[in-house]
């Protein structure tokens, strides 16, 4: 935020005035209403803990079904994806309702070390996934001595 003030001229730039200055500052305010980007209540929300044998993330999918989500491991990349949709229709009376729900989410992250992809795991139960990914053996960093 340091980078962004800048001194108070009273006299500066008096002949050149922009109306429309600072006007590409007042949109960053509304970055997350961009084509592409999420807002802070769309994103899949994720803890990790680690151990000394592996790492255990949880991430909230609520309404997900299992069949509707992917996981996929490359090295100590992990990507979590799922899709759902839903079509909803009701009859009372005259009154016919229809909802109709599409949406997706997906959230990837890199781990400090390797991850062992034939035995890890994956379970999803009240809209929580869990993921046990087991550290790769001999994957971990080292320290060299300086000579």
């Amino acid at each position: 935020m340091a980078g962004s003030l800048q001194r108070f001229d009273p006299q500066g730039n008096v002949s050149h005035f922009d109306p429309m200055r600072g006007l590409g500052s007042m949109f960053d305010l509304f970055d997350f209403m961009r084509p592409g980007r999420m807002s802070g209540m769309d994103q899949l929300r994720i803890d990790v803990n680690e151990t000394d044998e592996a790492y255990l993330v949880k991430a909230e999918m609520p309404g997900f079904k299992k069949e509707d989500i992917k996981v996929a491991i490359n090295g100590d990349q992990v990507s979590i994806s799922g899709e759902r949709s839903t079509d909803q229709e009701r009859k009372e009376g005259n009154v016919v309702c229809r909802e109709r729900y599409q949406g997706s989410q997906y959230r990837s992250f890199t781990l400090p070390q390797l991850v062992d992809e034939e035995k890890a795991s994956a379970t999803c139960t009240d809209g929580v996934l869990e993921l046990t990914l087991p550290k790769k053996a001999g994957s971990g960093a080292r320290q060299l001595p300086v000579q």
